[in-house]
Parts: C-alpha cells; structure tokens; sequence
C-alpha cells in the first residue's frame, strides 16, 4: 500500500479491543490519525454517520471503514506485509496463518471467556469456578501451543499477529495480577502450570507495542471498580 494512504482510528484506549489496532499500527509503524470515542457516552450523530452501529475500534482506510478489531488487524497485516504474518499465497504463508488462528481461538475460547468470569460474576464461588476453568482451559488448549515461544508465537523475535489478537488482553491479565485484583494463587498455577504461557506473557506484557496506549493505574482501579459493582449487585 503506498504511504499516501490516510489513516484515521476511531479508538478508546480503555478498551483491550481497541488496543490491538494500536499494537498492530505500532508495529508496522504507519502513519495514522487518532480520535477517541467517549465508551461513557451515547454515540454521537458524527460518529453514527460513520459506522450506524457505534462501534468502537473503526478505522477509517481512504474512503473506506473498517470495523471489528480483529478485522481491522488482520486487514492492516494484509495491506502492509510485514513480520506480523507471512502472505497467504504459499502453503508455508496459509499454514501460518491457519497456526496463528487456532492459538488466537484457543486463547479466547479455553482461557480468556473464562477468566472474564471472575470480573463479571455476582459471587465469589461463581468467581472462583471462572479461574478454575481458565487454568484449566489454559494447561489443556494454551500452553502446548506455546512450547516454541522464543520469546514470541511459533519462536519469532518480534511480535507476531498472534500477539497483536492477545496482547491487549495478556497485559492486563499481568497488571492485574501485579496489582493483586487477580488472587496471588492464580499467578503461582500460571508459574507451576504453565511455564510457557507465563514466561510468554511477561515478555509479551512488556513490549513498547503492547504498552504504548496502556494506562495500567488506570486499567487497575477501572477493574477494581467493576468488581466491586457486580459483586454488590
């Protein structure tokens, strides 16, 4: 694609689905324009105009507008070839892809749905069986897949599309395990249970693509929050 392209992100840096449009843009180093959405407040006719459904990430490609933010990413790793993802016009290249796509699905499917359970759950028996089936679902689907992570999916030095899908959703898994809104007993069944998944999420969690938009004292007392709201509710 030729850097005359225009890039406008209609983004919220709270969301982790925004946030793998900035990891990606990050790592392929495009151009880009930024206009933050307000998640607290009706979408405006503006914004509306743009995309009818309101949602949040939207880019805006030339005149065209992209939505979902795994769709986005995946067009931006198409438009702009990179070390995100080999092309998919050679077997090697769909391979790949096909690869980094069941990683992707068995992270969400396996793990993250469940550990969303311990935020969203009215009780704390109810909270306690989500971080039961996400370590679970985690030794089970996850961890196998991560063997050659060195340090990053399928043993690549720099971020790969499987990070820029998951690392919006690992970093805050390792801030709000720092912080302690995860119990400590989840961080020691990741170290014991899954060495790979950790010592890929530490690296992942670190990197200057992942935290470029991240407000981890926010993100933090966000959580804590809402917590605290559904568990008194």
């Amino acid at each position: 694609m030729a850097s005359r392209d225009k890039l406008v992100l209609y983004t919220a840096h709270r969301c982790p689905w925004a946030h793998r449009v900035h990891i990606a843009l990050n790592e392929l180093g495009i151009p880009y324009e930024e206009e933050l959405i307000d998640l607290d407040k009706p979408r405006t006719e503006a914004y509306l105009k743009i995309n009818p459904r309101g949602l949040v990430p939207s880019l805006r490609f030339n005149d065209e507008i992209i939505t979902e933010s795994g769709i986005v990413s995946q067009f931006l790793a198409d438009a702009y070839p990179s070390h995100l993802i080999p092309p998919s016009n050679t077997v090697e290249g769909a391979l790949r892809r096909a690869r980094v796509a069941f990683f992707v699905d068995a992270f969400f499917s396996k793990f993250q749905a469940h550990l969303q359970k311990f935020v969203f759950a009215k009780t704390d028996a109810d909270a306690e069986a989500g971080l039961e089936a996400a370590v679970a679902g985690l030794v089970k689907e996850v961890e196998p897949l991560l063997a050659d992570a060195k340090p990053f999916f399928g043993g690549a030095e720099r971020l790969t599309l499987a990070e820029v899908l998951t690392g919006s959703f690992v970093v805050r898994i390792v801030s709000l395990l720092k912080a302690g809104v995860y119990p400590a007993a989840l961080g020691k069944e990741l170290a014991s249970k899954a060495p790979n998944f950790n010592r890929w999420a530490q690296e992942v969690a670190r990197h200057p693509s992942v935290t470029s938009i991240f407000d981890e004292d926010f993100i933090v007392k966000f959580t804590k929050t809402r917590i605290a709201s559904n568990r008194s509710s």
